[in-house]
């Protein structure tokens, strides 16, 4: 899988591109046809730092411009539609589009009197095979295997049909956020949290525990803290900053 980052939540988005540099990124929008890759994104960036237009201005972040691509889309989609995926996005059969999360809700075995839970403005992410993170753009069918349990089909934000994927339906839940600068007091050390691993060739959103934390004053730039945590899927410890955590709506 081409494992593009996905837009955590309602993540604020950098405000401080430049009209030229606004424009250059629609044209990558609009010749390339679907979300570049975090390679291209980087390459993308440098070209901003490098050029005259930037002269005095803070550098930007290869996330940054990340963020606005992955918002960028959203607002697109929001609006119908959605030049920048890839071609084959609508070649899915529709009897399965229908699907969607109204089939899970109505194979639920609720017990009568039971308080049903209205999942019609939730938003998830699941759990893909490489253990990695990512945002449910629809739930498309399910079944049921006897070997393993309930499963559902998945489509992910960003990618194409050729991505859809079987997941356990106990690695679905619903979609992580970003912490804010006022909630890192609510970090503790033994919590589970959702954290972006970035390496060379790839960025990804992985669980990790937290298991060392650094308390220090907040500044005009944000939380300050450095937070100690050990991935789960393969036992790698780093420090990151807030800006790289998740947790959950009611964290």
């Amino acid at each position: 899988m081409d494992h593009r980052l996905r837009c955590r939540g309602e993540k604020k988005v950098f405000s401080g591109f430049t009209t030229t540099e606004m424009e250059k990124m629609e044209r990558v929008l609009k010749e390339s046809g679907q979300l570049p890759n975090s390679e291209v994104i980087k390459k993308l960036t440098g070209g901003f730092n490098r050029s005259a237009s930037r002269a005095g201005k803070p550098a930007l972040k290869w996330t940054e411009v990340q963020d606005w691509f992955l918002v960028r889309q959203q607002d697109l989609m929001s609006k119908g539609t959605s030049p920048i995926v890839p071609n084959n996005f609508n070649n899915f059969p529709p009897a399965q589009e229908a699907c969607a999360l109204e089939n899970i809700n109505e194979t639920s075995d609720m017990s009568k009197g039971e308080k049903v839970i209205d999942l019609s403005n939730m938003e998830f992410e699941a759990k893909s095979s490489d253990d990695s993170w990512y945002d449910v753009e629809t739930f498309i069918t399910h079944r049921f295997l006897e070997s393993d349990g309930p499963q559902v089909l998945v489509r992910y934000i960003g990618f194409g049909t050729e991505e859809d994927e079987w997941v356990h339906a106990k690695n679905v839940r619903e979609r992580s956020v970003p912490l804010e600068n006022s909630e890192c007091n609510k970090v503790m050390v033994g919590d589970t949290l959702l954290c972006l691993q970035e390496k060379m060739e790839q960025a990804k959103y992985y669980d990790a525990q937290v298991i060392d934390i650094q308390r220090k004053l907040h500044d005009i730039r944000g939380c300050r803290c450095v937070f100690r945590i050990r991935y789960e899927h393969d036992n790698a410890e780093e420090s990151v900053r807030l800006d790289r955590l998740c947790g959950q709506p009611e964290y």
